[in-house]
């Protein structure tokens, strides 16, 4: 298996993830405040990442909130258009370096496989933390592990 290879089962996997956590939030009669704050920010950074990558400006600011049907939306479109720069980069892009401004104002230079490893990593961060919070809440939080995923992937639900 290749880097390129854990990458994209990384991006599957990413998917999966914003896909379960928005389903659970469905099924709620509310969505926690910080919950939606903090997956709206996994979601946010995705974007921004995207738009580093890119260079394009981002649509979303870093920690902008939104609603239930803005994060479905803004999923579908950063969950997946990080897939698709997964699987149309070759070496070269992936060691390609990207100069950009965080929002503190630091500038920095990164490799593009070292930013998209970031951002997968930074997305289960933040939806561990929206967990706990609906667990706080008295909400049961779906379980989001990446070995759960490969084991729905393999029909091994245990």
């Amino acid at each position: 298996m290749t880097g390129n290879d854990v990458l994209k089962n990384l991006a599957d996997y990413n998917i999966w993830a914003n896909k379960t956590m928005l389903d659970v939030f469905s099924d709620l009669p509310e969505v926690p405040a910080n919950a939606a704050r903090l997956l709206s920010h996994a979601l946010n950074a995705q974007a921004i990442w995207i738009a580093r990558i890119t260079g394009t400006e981002s649509p979303v600011k870093v920690w902008q909130e939104h609603t239930l049907e803005e994060l479905k939306n803004l999923h579908e479109y950063a969950s997946y258009k990080i897939k698709e720069l997964v699987e149309n980069a070759d070496e070269a892009e992936f060691n390609r370096l990207i100069d950009y401004t965080n929002s503190q104002g630091h500038k920095y230079s990164t490799r593009v496989l070292d930013i998209l490893t970031h951002a997968f990593n930074h997305a289960t961060y933040h939806r561990a933390q929206v967990a706990t919070d609906l667990r706080k809440n008295g909400h049961t939080p779906p379980n989001t592990d990446y070995v759960t995923y490969v084991r729905e992937l393999m029909g091994q639900v245990y």
